[in-house]
């Protein structure tokens, strides 16, 4: 469980998010969806305690994740991100690992059998365990995405931040990265992401949040969503909403807005 609790963030001593107030399941797949620049890998990394609140508060199951130490943060709350870091020289396995950390004193690191068998399962469900003995610096950027995703499922916390997961991912890679996420959260795991597909946020998550205008519109159904009319407006563009014959609502940038967005596009850059 994540409560956001009249919740305002800063970066660089400027305002960026406020007044928002949140209830994320236990067992809930949530999509943080808006344009680029509103906040989304702001929010993710405050909810793991790797930012402060200006103002409120941040509760993983009830404990305010302000007052929990990096190791007890560690066991409950994984983020995973694509920032690159200096492990070129690590194999794939030895990446995967480090998500084992949180589960060791630091003055007592060995690979026991549970962290062998977490960093196996976490390559297998990413699709990558034949490249446990490659070296990380040889992979493509889509299969080193996969690689940071088995890193925080190897963490084995009951939440999972994930900040574009998709990112660099082909259609099928991708689909197969979300409906694992789906399927964690059978498990009872807490999924949150940062997508910017909206039809992708639609066709996974239990409920989307949408950031822009300096806060958080509180999660909706996917179909309540694609249906406000605060999307368009906080996208800045106008949307078609399509009805599929199963149910399915999708929404597309408009017909009318085709051109101007291809002109956009065709400007010079100063």
């Amino acid at each position: 469980m994540i409560e956001l609790c009249d919740l305002a963030l800063s970066v660089g001593g400027r305002p960026l998010l406020s007044r928002i107030d949140a209830r994320l399941g236990s067992g809930e797949f949530v999509a943080l969806l808006g344009p680029n620049g509103a906040g989304k890998t702001t929010l993710l990394r405050a909810i793991a305690g790797l930012h402060p609140a200006e103002k409120g508060t941040i509760a993983l199951d009830g404990v305010d994740v302000a007052r929990l130490d990096s190791l007890r943060r560690a066991r409950r709350v994984a983020f995973v991100t694509g920032d690159e870091v200096m492990l070129d020289a690590l194999a794939v396995a030895d990446v995967v690992a480090i998500g084992r950390f949180a589960h060791h004193r630091w003055w007592e690191w060995r690979m026991r059998d549970a962290d062998a068998c977490a960093v196996a399962g976490a390559l297998a469900a990413v699709g990558m365990a034949v490249f446990a003995k490659r070296l990380f610096s040889t992979l493509s950027a889509g299969e080193r995405q996969r690689i940071w995703i088995a890193l925080g499922l190897a963490q084995e916390t009951p939440i999972l931040l994930l900040d574009e997961p998709t990112s660099h991912l082909d259609m099928r890679a991708a689909h197969e990265i979300l409906a694992l996420l789906r399927g964690l959260t059978s498990h009872g795991k807490t999924v949150v992401c940062a997508l910017h597909d909206v039809n992708e946020a639609a066709a996974y998550a239990d409920r989307i949040a949408l950031l822009g205008e300096g806060t958080l519109v509180a999660p909706q159904a996917p179909d309540e969503l694609l249906s406000d009319c605060r999307l368009d407006r906080i996208y800045g563009i106008a949307m078609e909403r399509v009805r599929f014959p199963d149910g399915r609502l999708r929404v597309y940038i408009a017909s009318k807005d085709w051109a101007g967005v291809a002109d956009r596009s065709r400007a010079p850059t100063v």
